[in-house]
């Protein structure tokens, strides 16, 4: 195991943080954390690399306290929010960065340290800019040089903030293709980030956080079938029965109306955590003599998950 929190909490004087976040990372995977923002995971993720001290709780990286500096050396970690001197080149950026993790500016110079710095380069997509300054680099490309900094010393785990945050769909693509390959090569990776396709497409696990707690952590299949999305085919629905609908439906349990029409036909996009559930919708149109047609699943999407364990699937209702 490569990452462990126990309880980890960081409150601030206005509000904000997280609370009691309790996870588990594996070698071999890439784990994804979720949340809308505001929701705590950028306060989490400088909690694990040592940039703020956790209000309670308690961690290990590598079997090591989280914060220290011997935790700190098999990590890679791009920052949301980074800033490069702008007066050097990406070579020289990756130069000071070797240096911050302990190499001598001689050692830099080094055959082995320059050849590594083009292969770091050449990994992102910007081996033809390496001499070029970075004032001359669009976002997109600092961006690109950010995760160039992550792996530049091969580290077991990359922690990677909104890694894809600049970068247009080609750029996204990219970096999806780089953490497919990472994991291949038995890097772990943390990926923390809004962009749901990029989690979906290559995540084992996830964890959601919403107004600074953990909701939901585990493998990302199993979850989304906790929050399967059902169509029920029905007749004899009328506009007003919505209100009556809705007032019987139990916790978790919401609809909308995704297609209707005048002969009181109707498709409802019903999301339940449970077959149970789905068995009480069911009772309840009954109950309001709605005749039903079928009740047919559709396999869960991270984004119906995504707005349904924020609260946000409310603002679906008609």
């Amino acid at each position: 195991m490569i990452l462990q929190t126990n309880g980890l909490t960081k409150t601030y004087a206005g509000g904000g943080g997280c609370e009691n976040i309790s996870l588990e990372l594996n070698r071999g995977q890439i784990f994804g954390l979720l949340g809308p923002n505001g929701a705590g995971k950028s306060t989490f993720v400088k909690m694990v690399v040592g940039l703020l001290h956790p209000t309670s709780g308690s961690g290990q990286l590598f079997g090591l306290p989280i914060g220290t500096a011997e935790s700190r050396r098999r990590l890679g970690y791009l920052p949301e929010l980074f800033r490069f001197q702008d007066w050097l080149t990406g070579m020289e950026v990756l130069a000071y960065h070797a240096c911050l993790s302990g190499m001598t500016m001689t050692q830099t110079r080094s055959p082995h340290m320059i050849g590594r710095f083009k292969e770091v380069l050449h990994r992102v997509g910007i081996e033809h800019r390496g001499n070029d300054r970075v004032r001359q680099y669009s976002k997109g490309m600092q961006q690109r040089l950010g995760i160039a900094c992550a792996l530049l010393m091969d580290p077991e785990l990359i922690i990677l903030d909104e890694p894809s945050s600049a970068l247009d769909p080609i750029g996204r693509h990219e970096v999806v293709q780089l953490l497919e390959s990472l994991r291949q090569e038995g890097k772990t990776v943390f990926l923390n980030t809004h962009l749901l396709e990029d989690v979906e497409a290559v995540c084992d696990q996830v964890a959601f956080l919403h107004q600074g707690k953990l909701r939901a952590v585990g493998p990302m299949n199993e979850l989304l079938r906790h929050g399967t999305n059902w169509e029920i085919h029905v007749g004899g629905w009328f506009p007003e029965l919505f209100d009556a609908v809705s007032k019987k439906l139990l916790p978790g349990l919401t609809f909308r109306m995704k297609k209707s029409d005048e002969s009181g036909e109707a498709v409802l996009d019903v999301t339940a955590r449970s077959r149970e559930q789905i068995g009480w919708m069911n009772r309840v149109l009954i109950e309001e003599a709605v005749t039903i047609y079928e009740v047919r699943p559709v396999e869960g999407r991270l984004r119906e998950w995504f707005l349904s364990m924020s609260g946000a699937q409310e603002e679906f209702r008609t």
